[in-house]
């Protein structure tokens, strides 16, 4: 047995920095904690000479990613080089040599997990990501042990702090989207990542990124915040994933008006949350700050040492992929939920009912309908919420809507998150 647990670091920028300085920092409690001290002995890097600079001769710096992966005295890769390439070969390697792999990449498990879980599963070693989805929230060790033995139904989220802020500073200032930050990644993808990881790991189905229905939240307007405040709503950028005994997986990422009773619904600026519900847990939250140096190197640190610990019990590859099952996915056209639509018509008599008569002959059926007119231009706007309706209705229905002589824009669609308006 050596007398050290040796890492080797993929990477020593924000995060991986972030690492350096916290297993220093708490050197002597990890140590405790694991048995053994735990000690990072090379890093690789491509600003090699500025690394040297800021840290002196406390870690071996290099440039060659060979000195790394084929070290054998190195227990643990920890790979934050980010992107998917050359990060997913990397591991592949790591494992191939028999060393045990911590990465916060969601990039590389939303697209390769289906490859590297297999190649963990051969060589006896640990795969551990909890740093991938909502920095520093331990959601995925929970989902993986604590709540093992529950039947998940279903994953809801606020994984992107970015576009939690801006919603949130749309909602407190008034300001449309590209007013709040118009550089900001607002497409979705992002989310659509993190579910996909989630998903797969809640429902024991591998599933990949283009399972996942995206939506961005560049349709939403400072109006639309402003009307869901005041039917009771507040809208966020949700990562949703539902078990449908019926139907099927269903996997997408949307902008969400959500009760503002909803525990959900007061998760604001930088914040993430995710919202478990389960059999026999029922309902779970784990909030806090889903990215930013320290909260996610704590949660790859906690990691290194569930690894550690498990090598001086001789327990590696103790818990493996659990994506053991092959649930079906939900037809889009078969999801279903309510829905906010805005429409912009000419104020004319009958145009109500036209709209109404297109709902209802889509089976759509209305909660709430609120109509501003505009006096001057001879122009009004209608705000609708409907019962919950299949993704097929809603389309037919908006298909019609568009062709109606009453009907100038639809302006703005948002799926709703209510179990009243079910």
């Amino acid at each position: 047995m050596k007398d050290f647990v040796n890492v080797g670091l993929l990477g020593a920028g924000t995060v991986g920095g972030g690492v350096l300085k916290v297993l220093e920092k708490n050197a002597e409690k990890i140590a405790k904690e694991v048995g053994k001290p735990v000690r990072i002995t090379k890093v690789l890097d491509r600003h090699v000479d500025s690394l040297k600079q800021e840290y002196g001769d406390k870690y071996i710096f290099t440039d060659n990613a060979d000195e790394v992966l084929e070290d054998k005295d190195i227990d643990i890769i920890v790979e934050l080089l980010g992107r998917e390439h050359p990060a997913k070969e990397f591991i592949a390697r790591a494992f191939a040599n028999g060393k045990h792999v911590v990465t916060a990449n969601k990039d590389v498990l939303a697209k390769f997990g289906s490859e590297l879980f297999p190649l963990a599963h051969e060589h006896n070693c640990d795969f551990m990501f909890e740093a991938s989805v909502c920095g520093g929230i331990p959601i995925i060790g929970p989902l993986k042990t604590s709540m093992a033995a529950n039947q998940i139904t279903s994953i809801m989220g606020i994984v992107n702090g970015t576009t939690n802020y801006m919603l949130s500073k749309m909602a407190n200032e008034h300001l449309d989207y590209d007013e709040s930050d118009p550089t900001a990644d607002v497409g979705g993808l992002d989310a659509a990542r993190k579910i996909t990881i989630l998903a797969s790991i809640a429902f024991n189905t591998r599933f990949n990124l283009d399972d996942v229905q995206v939506e961005g939240i560049e349709s939403i307007e400072a109006c639309d915040i402003k009307y869901a405040t005041d039917l009771g709503y507040a809208v966020k950028l949700l990562a949703i994933a539902k078990n449908d005994p019926e139907n099927g997986v269903s996997l997408r990422v949307n902008p969400t008006m959500i009760p503002l009773s909803h525990p959900l619904a007061g998760v604001n600026g930088v914040y993430n949350a995710v919202f478990v519900n389960g059999d026999a847990i029922g309902e779970a939250m784990f909030l806090g700050l889903g990215a930013g140096r320290l909260p996610t190197a704590s949660s790859v640190c906690g990691d290194i040492i569930d690894i550690a610990r498990n090598m001086q019990h001789k327990s590696t590859g103790r818990i493996s992929c659990t994506c053991f099952e092959e649930k079906r996915l939900c037809p889009p056209d078969k999801m279903s939920a309510p829905a906010y639509i805005r429409l912009q018509v000419a104020d004319k008599p009958g145009a109500l009912a036209a709209i109404a008569a297109a709902f209802g002959a889509q089976n759509v059926s209305l909660r709430n309908v609120v109509q501003t007119n505009d006096v001057l231009s001879n122009k009004a706007e209608i705000v609708v919420i409907t019962h919950s309706v299949s993704e097929a209705n809603l389309q037919m229905a908006l298909q019609i809507l568009r062709v109606l002589p009453v009907v100038e824009a639809i302006s703005c669609v948002i799926r709703v998150e209510d179990s009243h308006l079910a």
